[in-house]
């Protein structure tokens, strides 16, 4: 009872470590300095962007004006949403639209799946030399430009030349122009596209399955799995990830179908299931100088992609792991 009974709070109650100071090498202005090589490597893509990507659209304010070159952009008189409600109530919006969607739609149902399938094929192949081989007989049409891969659709099609018309007469069966019958137009582009790009997209899909875990294989094989068990619960599951992606990127450009490709296989025979927004665009701008209705038109196509994008983009990430933000 002889001690005291007040505690010196200050013995007891431990000092609190001073804050280390900041270091000035930490600073925005000293880490640029010290890492001025990754930055100066990000400065020409930032660049590009801005320049032929965000500075362009100032040039969208003609979708809204009676452009005249002359006034110039700021100069023209403003219309408002004039141009945009010509083209809704025009009759070329409704064979427009059915066009650049029938083709863009049965472009992706066919193209999608199909570099995933042979991917998965590529995957299972034990034969080195075969794989090797497939590898490069798919993905060499990649490099083929356009107008060579249109050529040779022309050419191959042609009711007198083209070897697919021999050997449909050496059936008996009557000559067909291919390219001059609105009907085959769009399976004529879509397979066409998917010969070309098939090979290019399974390297994507190989090497998201060349990051699989080897031992989820070998827990498959000491279970006893076969080749199509080890295929749904491994590979796919393993390449769903990039799949996704390439979905989302695929759908965010579902109105841009190839303007390039179907300019060139276009004729006045079969201009009435080839002509798309791209397409009406590029005739109307520049060949027909109607710049502010056809601004109007290309504004309307990029609002509904990104409309896209942003919708499939949400809807994928509610029903699995993997989105663009």
């Amino acid at each position: 009872m002889g001690g005291s009974r007040f505690v010196n709070l200050k013995a007891v109650t431990p000092r609190p470590k001073p804050r280390p100071s900041v270091r000035r090498e930490w600073l925005p202005a000293k880490k640029m300095k010290r890492n001025w090589d990754l930055y100066f490597v990000i400065v020409l893509p930032l660049l590009y962007i801005a320049i032929f990507k965000y500075v362009p659209m100032y040039g969208a304010l003609i979708a809204f004006k009676e452009f005249n070159v002359v006034q110039g952009i700021l100069g023209s008189p403003w219309v408002g949403f004039k141009h945009f409600e010509d083209f809704f109530t025009s009759p070329n919006f409704s064979k427009l639209m059915w066009n650049t969607l029938g083709i863009s739609l049965y472009a992706l149902c066919v193209g999608f799946p199909a570099p995933i399938l042979l991917a998965l094929a590529l995957n299972e192949l034990r034969v080195g030399a075969f794989k090797k081989s497939v590898q490069m007989v798919t993905f060499a049409p990649y490099f083929i430009s356009t107008v060579v891969m249109v050529s040779m659709i022309i050419l191959f099609l042609s009711p007198k030349l083209g070897f697919v018309n021999h050997i449909i007469t050496w059936f008996g069966f009557p000559e067909i122009n291919f390219m001059g019958e609105p009907g085959y137009f769009k399976s004529i582009y879509v397979w066409s596209e998917v010969w070309q790009q098939t090979g290019y997209g399974a390297v994507i899909y190989l090497a998201a399955l060349a990051g699989v875990n080897p031992q989820l294989y070998e827990a498959a094989r000491v279970d006893g799995a076969s080749r199509f068990q080890k295929m749904i619960h491994i590979d796919i599951p393993g390449l769903l990830p990039a799949a996704v992606i390439l979905l989302i990127l695929n759908v965010g450009q579902l109105m841009r179908v190839g303007f390039e490709k179907i300019y060139l296989m276009q004729n006045p025979l079969n201009l009435s299931t080839s002509e798309v927004i791209p397409t009406f665009v590029y005739k109307i701008g520049l060949l027909g100088a109607n710049f502010s209705f056809s601004s109007a038109v290309g504004l309307f196509n990029s609002v509904v992609n990104l409309l896209l994008l942003v919708l499939v983009n949400a809807l994928a990430r509610k029903v699995s792991d993997s989105s663009l933000w």
